[in-house]
């Protein structure tokens, strides 16, 4: 089911897209070439059952934080498509976030499999936010034209003072030494990101960049047939609503 939601985010936003005036076909062959960017996250292996939870936990906790505010942004189509999208993503990061809770209840090696997984997937949670404020490129246009309400960092920020309680619940220790409570500021304070992976991998060089994409490209290939069936069908429909009338 969950595959089948994600699918369907994919299908809403490129549907919002299409109302700027760019066809489906274009859409997809950027992403086929490496000229359209996605989500840096995708480029990470999953090695294990854990890493499931985590992604629900961290991943779709930290898209929901992203997407929320979009909801009200200034262009229709994409606030509307992300009303439905959010929606989805809650169910999915409850349900991870159930599965690693279940896992700390059983054995010690599933305990550590959980915390190995949070060890891996936090850093790369935090990039998903995008770089600092001052290094964006689009944020100052963004936030301009209504389209993003909140900063990068404030994002960030708030991500890390929801997530930190979850994870003491959890039982789970969150992979930064820096990280505290600062009274002051009335947030946790949290170490440095490593941009320079962050780059890396959004320029095409982390962990799974060329076998994600080499395998999308595979997948739309093998459907052919399923398209060219789709369309010849319809072909038929239509004929046949020609004739009728």
């Amino acid at each position: 089911a969950k595959v089948q939601d994600e699918g369907g985010h994919g299908m809403y936003l490129y549907a919002a897209a299409e109302t700027l005036g760019v066809s489906r076909d274009d859409l997809v062959e950027a992403l086929h070439s490496g000229k359209a960017k996605y989500s840096s996250i995708f480029n990470y292996p999953t090695l294990n059952w854990a890493d499931i939870g985590v992604i629900g936990w961290l991943v779709d906790g930290a898209a929901i934080m992203n997407q929320i505010p979009l909801c009200r942004c200034s262009y229709g189509p994409y606030a509307r498509a992300m009303i439905r999208i959010c929606k989805e993503e809650s169910f999915h990061q409850r349900q991870g976030y159930d599965l690693l809770l279940t896992m700390m209840q059983g054995t010690a090696a599933q305990r550590e499999m959980v915390q190995d997984a949070v060890d891996r997937w936090w850093w790369p949670a935090l990039m998903m936010f995008g770089p600092h404020d001052a290094e964006s490129t689009h944020s100052g246009d963004s936030i301009k034209w209504g389209i993003k309400r909140i900063s990068n960092d404030d994002l960030r920020q708030k991500f890390v003072d929801a997530t930190v309680p979850q994870a003491k619940v959890l039982g789970v220790t969150l992979p930064d030494p820096q990280l505290k409570w600062n009274e002051a500021r009335g947030h946790f304070d949290f170490g440095p990101i490593d941009w320079q992976e962050f780059w890396n991998v959004v320029g095409g060089h982390g962990q799974c960049n060329r076998d994600r994409l080499a395998e999308r490209v595979r997948a739309w290939e093998d459907g052919a047939w399923v398209r060219e069936a789709a369309l010849a069908h319809a072909e038929k429909l239509r004929r046949r609503d020609r004739l009728a009338a």
